[in-house]
């Protein structure tokens, strides 16, 4: 259980530095085609190191086709298809989002930018795997969240409930809390990290990028 006692106004700055200092890495490319995060790398012969802040990883050099800066830009989120639910209007999709995320001390811009992720505001989109809503919640997750995933207002608050409280479980570290999010925790314990996964690289820079353009806004 976690314990909501951090102001507001700490949990953004902390927050903010977190997804400052992540985007100022870099992606390893491999020939396989999967894309590995890193604050920096080291060659030495045929070898090369990937540093990040959990550790560091070494590939051989032949298996890096080459790096990608901060402004590589990911493809767009996979499609999903849509099933009926309760019918609100974008205006109050907006607010939704806002008033949960006031209600858990997360900035909105930041709350918006992991719906955009998600569901691209679509109340009724339905991933391959089965989440669903806004906040693209699997239905057990809902479930041990006390919430319906199928009714927006609860679809959004569980959400947010949730991100907030993997924020705290990993000390507001932005990148392994939407890691977690997109991949699940095992992922992240399995790792010590951000997961290995192209997928949730892409996702986690996509959020990063849409939370920062809203702020220069």
């Amino acid at each position: 259980m976690f314990v909501d006692r951090m102001k507001p106004a700490a949990l953004v700055l902390t927050l903010l530095c977190s997804a400052l200092s992540a985007m100022a890495g870099e992606y390893a490319v491999l020939a396989s085609g999967s894309r590995l995060y890193a604050d920096r790398h080291e060659t030495d012969g045929g070898k090369l190191t990937l540093f990040t802040k959990t550790g560091s990883t070494q590939l051989d050099a032949s298996q890096v086709v080459r790096f990608e800066q901060e402004d590589y830009t990911p493809p767009p989120p996979a499609p999903t298809r849509v099933v009926p639910v309760a019918t609100t209007k974008p205006a109050e999709v907006g607010e939704l989002i806002d008033n949960a995320a006031r209600k858990y001390g997360l900035p909105p811009a930041f709350v918006r930018a992991v719906v955009a992720a998600e569901s691209g505001y679509q109340p009724n989109a339905v991933s391959p795997k089965g989440a669903i809503g806004l906040m693209q919640l699997m239905p057990a997750t809902a479930h041990e969240l006390g919430a319906d995933p199928k009714i927006v207002e609860q679809n959004v608050d569980a959400g947010t409930r949730y991100l907030r409280d993997l924020l705290l479980k990993y000390d507001n570290r932005a990148y392994h809390a939407l890691a977690a999010y997109n991949a699940g925790p095992g992922a992240v314990v399995k790792y010590h990290g951000v997961p290995p996964y192209r997928e949730t690289q892409n996702y986690i820079l996509h959020v990063l990028r849409t939370w920062r353009k809203a702020q220069a806004d």
